[in-house]
């Protein structure tokens, strides 16, 4: 379970440094940093 917590920062460090680079994916970033986010907080749930 502390993996996940440990992987939501990291996402969105990432999606952070993504949109700082190139500002036209900012759609892209945010879409794929919700779905990220949304399985992050789902998988402990389905895993136990």
């Amino acid at each position: 379970m502390n993996n996940y917590l440990i992987i939501q920062p990291l996402i969105a460090l990432i999606a952070g440094i993504l949109i700082l680079i190139m500002p036209r994916l900012l759609n892209y970033v945010v879409a794929i940093y919700l779905i990220l986010i949304g399985l992050a907080g789902l998988l402990p749930q389905v895993m136990s």
